[in-house]
């Protein structure tokens, strides 16, 4: 009996869909479509040379688990994100926070800035948490 296929994205299911992700961010005349080609491409420009018919594969499996919707039914086939960054982040990050630190934050937050943290970082975080101290209550 065949395994039901897995929801989380695999390492290289992620590598596409930063090629994606990029290609939107960066506001390309396709309305931040693509084709398998052109993440392709875009994943070899990263130093990441795969054979056009494993991203054609990769491209379907995030199709088929919702993270890519294909926008019309010419050829070549054209994908766009469904699931946008910050949403696919958020997700990881609680999945990470679930699976290795037992749900605490608190125990994520101690491992980040266990190592000495650069001043650039220390800044980022106080600058991060100076904005979020209106928002949070105690219990969160």
């Amino acid at each position: 009996m065949a395994r039901p296929p897995a929801e989380e994205l695999t390492d290289r299911e992620l590598e596409v869909m930063h090629a994606v992700w990029d290609r939107q961010a960066d506001g390309d005349a396709g309305g931040g479509e693509v084709t398998v080609a052109e993440v392709r491409d875009a994943l070899a420009a990263d130093g990441r040379d795969l054979a056009h018919t494993t991203v054609a594969t990769l491209v379907s499996i995030l199709h088929r688990k919702g993270f890519l919707d294909r926008t019309d039914d010419r050829r070549p086939h054209r994908y766009r994100a469904a699931r946008g960054f910050e949403e696919v982040s958020r997700s990881l990050v609680g999945e990470l926070v679930r699976k290795v630190f037992g749900g605490s934050r608190e125990a994520l937050l101690a491992r980040l800035v266990d190592d000495r943290l650069t001043a650039a970082e220390r800044d980022l975080l106080e600058g991060v948490l100076r904005e979020n101290r209106n928002g949070t209550t105690d219990d969160a």
